[in-house]
């Protein structure tokens, strides 16, 4: 992969464990980090973050090489992973900090997320009105290291089992038979 041409996006889809696992199998994704953003407190702590009082987000930034991968393959998993049409939670997982987001960083960025969602939203995928929200990119604070890689170091724990290792094989299923994923 050539780091001098490597992008980021930040998006928010309901856990990041979820998230984060799935987007990190991905050809061309050179990482998948769990973190906050969209908040009014520096380096908040997930503690801070469950109370919904710092008003961030669980997100998961993703460098990607856009020559290998594309900001628009990228948008087609996000919408993939979660329900978009669920406001502050995904499941059981209730709360704003679970909230479907987008964060872009310029026009551009922010035009092609708004064209990712007007094309999900008419593939009939998820019926019902989308709540994603599309906003202005600021800060993001990585998670606490024991939240990054946490489904790979924790796959037998009841949350793991019973909601992200689902959610991961029917991710692997359908992007590996698309060719996206990579060698294991």
């Amino acid at each position: 992969m050539d780091n001098n041409n490597l992008e980021q996006v930040t998006f928010g889809g309901g856990c990041f464990w979820c998230v984060e696992s799935c987007f990190n199998m991905l050809k061309g994704v050179h990482s998948a980090i769990s973190g906050y953003s969209g908040g009014h407190k520096d380096n908040p702590t997930y503690e801070e973050v469950c109370t919904g009082e710092t008003g961030h987000a669980e997100v998961v930034q993703i460098t990607f090489d856009p020559k290998i991968i594309s900001y628009e393959q990228l948008m087609e998993v996000f919408f993939f992973l979660h329900d978009p049409t669920q406001l502050n939670r995904q499941g059981n997982d209730i709360g704003t900090q679970y909230r479907s987001v987008i964060y872009y960083k310029d026009e551009a960025e922010k035009a092609k997320a708004e064209e990712a969602l007007k094309k999900s939203e008419a593939s009939g995928k998820w019926p019902g009105t989308y709540v994603t929200e599309i906003t202005q990119f600021d800060k993001f604070w990585p998670a606490e290291q024991y939240h990054q890689g946490y489904y790979n170091e924790n796959p037998t724990q009841p949350y793991c089992s019973a909601v992200v290792g689902p959610k991961i094989q029917k991710f692997k299923k359908h992007f590996g038979e698309l060719g996206m994923l990579n060698e294991a």
